[in-house]
């Protein structure tokens, strides 16, 4: 039996897989035949008869569960319709729809279906259970639970787990063993009913509730976002290799590059150096290298890679894990600029004066070398005079030269004056079992800045060769506030004395004014909030309108095409413009950025998404063993139905119901944010300090629900009540349908 058989045989056996070391080891494979396994893994993965897991495991292709979702992508040349597992692109075993077994479902090609499998001699022949309409593929996600009714026997049914719906479902006799109590599942409410409750269908399960890490699993199914890679993405990232030098690549492993990261951090995309510049007619000035990954040799266009990457859009960073954008091979390996190694890159040399303007720029593609690995406390700790083992030895040399040249940077960037809104990040640590073990506030120190400036400027000069090359490009683009906000942000203003010229173009500047004044005050986190929501979002497009938050006229994400699709359009546009190797943007690329800025923007705010819940219920599971204890908070958001807060200690966001507020009736003044007592004036503002009491929390939507402690402000009593947010009694009057005749009658 050869070693490949050998391995088929053994991955069937496990169905959770095995990586490299377990599969060595159980075959009792001597270290001189490492490379005979490496060959046989490889050549098993290209012809689809393993894969590789997201835990970088290997398990066999040969066996499918009976049921599952498929989509039919194409048809043989005897016309059956060929199918592969939802989510699966290529090297999937062969599942093909003979025909008359469709049943009562008619299907074709781009439709998905939920079907059971037989084997077959070349792969598995398909039944169609039921046809997925459009809706199902869209559907709702639940958890799976027991209940008793007087009618049956335990039957399952589906709590919906979305904070807009807590409705629940009874779960269709047909589905019941499919399922087990505490399954995390996607379904479709029927039109059926059954003992009063609607029915529901199946659509998959995602996983388990009893997950440690089920809080990410949700926040990801509820995206709509695939973790893992297809195997030719796998393979096509384990068979690469590093490049060498040529006339494309220039020669960098003698500048001093260093790479300054979060501690945490496992994918260095870019490094840096400063000199003073030796030019006598800039006098003072300083070049800047900066250097980031060149994820382009790995990546070509049109690639396995590629489409999965575009796919993907974004890296995605939750408090458990990391759902990267490019497998492990290549982010946290190949494309790593990891210190002493040799590493390819794209690089720009900057040119500054004394006053922070950039004098020139150039690109280079190049082979270098990191000389260090700092994280951003160690640099500050270092400049700050407690240099570590690390630090101290290029304290003088290298990041003395840093600041000095961010000190330059600084004088540009304030003449630019870019938005300048202070927000509180909170960092979530999570233990093996999914528990909270800390949540801190981000510290942002000089270094940060540093860096961030660095990588601004690069990212600049990368617009702009693009642009003086005539070459089409992806803007980072963040249009001026709209009218509507503008008028909105200066009638609140009024409401807390301050004042705001309608008619007056708004620029950061403007706003950074705002913001200076009311720093250090009671309003300033109120004022944070406000300025910041009248601001637009920001996304890609290939119109430039600027970027008004960075007060920049052109703007484009060139430093982390690791995690950034953007990014990657860049370095392949700047490769082709700057004649620096063969595998630059392609015409067809470039016929589709509109469409891919499109889709990478709505991929962004997918993983935007996914982060904001995935955190949400990490911190409602800390919390829940908390009910009925008492904590500080700020309001941050008011609308008519409550009061939305954030808690000092964990950044935690949740809910004061205006129904619990008392019997006072509140009227909401969108104006000013507030909730106004009718009766009294008291408020409830934006930005108040208050003390809330947690009553519930639901880990499995990350809800938090309040009671309000705190009494309100005094104010002026409302002028109107229009726009019922309110709290107490509906009605005054009698409500049982007899009383209201009676009074009728009397009348």
């Amino acid at each position: 039996m050869t070693l490949t058989q050998q391995i088929v045989e053994l991955l069937d056996t496990h169905r959770n897989g095995m990586d490299r070391k377990q599969i060595a080891r159980t075959l009792n494979l001597k270290s001189n035949r490492r490379t005979e396994l490496k060959d046989a893994l490889v050549s098993l993965l290209a012809d689809g008869k393993i894969e590789k897991t997201e835990r970088r495991k290997f398990r066999s292709t040969g066996s499918l569960p009976p049921v599952l979702v498929v989509e039919f992508y194409n048809r043989d040349e005897d016309g059956d319709l060929l199918a592969r597992p939802k989510g699966k692109n290529e090297n999937t075993p062969v599942i093909r729809l003979v025909a008359g077994n469709a049943g009562p479902n008619s299907v074709g090609v781009g439709d998905q279906a939920l079907v059971r499998l037989s084997t077959s001699p070349d792969g598995y022949l398909a039944k169609v259970i039921r046809k997925l309409d459009a809706s199902e593929q869209s559907a709702m996600l639940g958890l799976i639970t027991k209940s008793r009714t007087p009618q049956s026997s335990t039957q399952w049914r589906i709590e919906s787990i979305s904070r807009k719906s807590r409705t629940s479902y009874g779960l269709r006799r047909a589905d019941s063993e499919l399922v087990i109590e505490g399954d995390l599942v996607r379904f479709q409410p029927t039109t059926d009913r059954k003992n009063g409750e609607t029915q529901a269908k199946l659509i998959e399960c995602i996983g388990n509730i009893n997950n440690p890490k089920a809080a990410s699993l949700l926040a990801l199914a509820e995206q709509g976002i695939e973790d893992g890679f297809s195997a030719e993405e796998e393979l096509q990232a384990d068979t690469a290799s590093a490049p060498i030098l040529d006339k494309a690549r220039e020669d960098l492993r003698q500048l001093p590059l260093i790479t300054i990261d979060p501690h945490d951090a496992r994918d260095f995309d870019d490094a840096v150096h400063a000199h003073p510049d030796t030019d006598p007619a800039n006098k003072d000035g300083w070049v800047v290298w900066v250097a980031i990954a060149d994820v382009a040799h790995f990546v070509p266009s049109g690639s396995p890679l590629d489409r999965g990457a575009r796919k993907r859009g974004n890296s995605i960073y939750l408090p458990d894990r990391v759902v990267p954008m490019l497998p492990e091979r290549l982010s946290a390996d190949l494309c790593s600029l990891r210190p002493h190694e040799d590493r390819a890159c794209m690089a720009v040399r900057m040119v500054f004066d004394a006053m922070g303007h950039r004098r020139g720029h150039r690109f280079v593609r190049g082979l270098m070398r990191s000389h260090a690995r700092v994280t951003y406390e160690q640099a500050q700790a270092a400049i700050d005079g407690q240099p570590d083992e690390i630090t101290a030895p290029i304290l003088e040399t290298l990041l003395r030269p840093l600041w000095a040249a961010y000190g330059v940077l600084q004088i540009g960037r304030a003449r630019r004056a870019p938005l300048e809104i202070e927000t509180d990040e909170r960092q979530i640590r999570i233990g093996d079992s999914g528990e909270v073990l800390s949540i801190t506030s981000k510290q942002r120190l000089d270094a940060h800045k540093l860096i961030e400036e660095c990588m601004i400027q690069a990212n600049v000069s990368a617009a702009e060769t693009l642009e003086q090359k005539q070459q089409p490009l992806i803007y980072r683009v963040h249009d001026v506030p709209e009218q509507s906000r503008i008028y909105a942000l200066a009638d609140f203003l009024n409401t807390v004395s301050m004042k705001w010229a309608k008619a007056q173009r708004p620029t950061p500047e403007r706003y950074n004014q705002l913001l200076r004044k009311v720093s250090g005050t009671d309003l300033e986190q109120m004022i944070n909030q406000v300025v910041l929501r009248s601001q637009m979002r920001a996304i890609y497009d290939t119109r430039n309108i600027g970027h008004f938050g960075l007060s920049l006229e052109r703007y484009g994400h060139f430093t982390s095409p690791i995690r950034r699709y953007a990014d990657l359009t860049i370095h392949r546009a700047l490769i082709r413009a700057c004649g620096l190797g063969d595998d630059g943007a392609t015409d067809t690329e470039q016929a589709e950025l509109k469409s891919i800025a499109e889709q990478i923007t709505a991929s962004e705010r997918a993983a935007m998404a996914a982060e904001r819940d995935a955190t949400s219920r990490y911190i409602a599971a800390h919390l829940a063993e908390k009910i009925g204890a008492v904590f500080h908070a700020r309001i941050s958001g008011v609308t008519r139905f409550g009061l939305f807060l954030t808690l000092d200690e964990t950044g935690a966001d949740g809910l004061v119901p205006v129904r619990s507020l008392g019997n006072e009736y509140f009227h909401h003044d969108e104006q000013a944010h507030a909730l106004i007592g009718r009766n009294t004036g008291g408020r409830y503002r934006l930005g108040l300090a208050v003390e809330v009491r947690l009553v519930e929390a639901t880990p499995v939507t990350g809800g938090l629900l309040f009671e309000m402690l705190t009494s309100p402000e005094a104010g002026a009593k409302p002028k109107h009540s229009g726009g019922r947010g309110r709290a107490g009694p509906r009605h005054k009057g009698p409500r049982h349908k007899d009383q209201r005749r009676s009074k009728r009658r009397k009348s």
